[in-house]
């Protein structure tokens, strides 16, 4: 193998970082000024025109946007406790960094390995297996709340579906199933990484982490499901709570298994809520405000925040 020299790494590491914050700062500014779903101008109109309450309510949402990644950050740190001690400090860095690193990549792909390079070499591969699990955990409370909420629309909002449609998602549920436990100890994408050795991997996490990493999980889904449905509030809908939850619910269950590329993802979540909110004729405007709104606190700002520890980011080396 070539030895790298230390200057051309430190070049090297640079330049990645200056990318790096390049995708991301472009993007975010790609997002705001050629949004698709919603004119930036009358999203700003609609913020302002609420005057002097505006501020205050704004601020909420910023303290919600807080609340939401600090579970996740609590998460993280609680899930790597498993093998090593970190502060909380540490944790947010590593979140935030990740998600700087994540927001050009197609489903944030990137948070995996971009966490995983703040430990050691030896460590990484336990790294990238916790974050699956935090991912997993999230998807559970999605999933869970999600399907509730969409059988609730579809029981009584007249929402068609027959039986041939439920048999062949059970067929093809199966199958997969079955290509599962085929492969399960075949290495999958990245090198002794197997299903199997997944599956042992997770039951070895003793059960009070994954009681919490779950319960973290539960408490971000709703504070940001409370969070969206305050902001079909703040942007004009008229809906109680109890109404509007199945469809957030749907909506974000929808929007977690469909798969989105970066340019794209905003488009997507905004037209599963468009559709949705249109069944009990919320405006076109308000949902896609609520939208973009959430994207811009819980990952636009985070992810500026994020940009200092990339510039500041030295790579695990020992």
């Amino acid at each position: 193998m070539i030895a790298v020299p230390r200057k051309t790494k430190q070049y090297l590491l640079a330049a990645a970082k200056v990318l790096v914050l390049g995708l991301t700062f472009g993007y975010i500014f790609y997002k705001l000024k050629n949004n698709a779903t919603v004119n930036l101008q009358e999203f700003l109109v609609t913020v302002f025109s609420k005057g002097t309450i505006s501020g205050y309510l704004l601020l909420l949402f910023l303290i919600l946007a807080a609340a939401n990644w600090f579970f996740e950050i609590l998460k993280w740190q609680t899930l790597v406790s498993t093998f090593e001690k970190i502060s909380f400090s540490m944790a947010l860095k590593q979140s935030l960094a990740s998600l700087t690193v994540s927001m050009a990549t197609p489903n944030r792909i990137g948070e995996y390995g971009a966490k995983a390079l703040f430990f050691e070499p030896k460590m990484r591969k336990k790294i990238l297996l916790l974050n699956l699990f935090s991912s997993g955990a999230q998807m559970f409370a999605t999933t869970l709340f999600g399907v509730i909420g969409l059988f609730y629309i579809m029981r009584n909002f007249g929402i068609n579906y027959s039986l041939s449609t439920l048999v062949f998602f059970g067929i093809a549920t199966a199958i997969l199933i079955a290509i599962a436990y085929y492969f399960k100890e075949k290495d999958l994408i990245l090198k002794g990484f197997s299903i199997g050795k997944t599956i042992r991997f997770f039951k070895k996490i003793p059960f009070q982490i994954k009681f919490k990493t779950v319960v973290f999980s539960v408490l971000r889904y709703s504070i940001f499901s409370g969070m969206f449905y305050g902001l079909l509030l703040f942007f004009g809908a008229e809906i109680s709570i109890g109404e509007a939850a199945p469809f957030i619910f749907a909506m974000y269950f929808l929007s977690s298994v469909l798969p989105s590329i970066f340019i794209l993802d905003v488009v997507i979540r905004g037209g599963v809520a468009v559709w949705l909110f249109s069944i009990i004729e919320i405006s076109e405007l308000t949902v896609l405000s609520a939208v973009l709104a959430m994207w811009l606190l819980n990952f636009a700002i985070p992810s500026i925040i994020g940009s200092f520890f990339v510039l500041t980011f030295q790579p695990t080396t020992r």
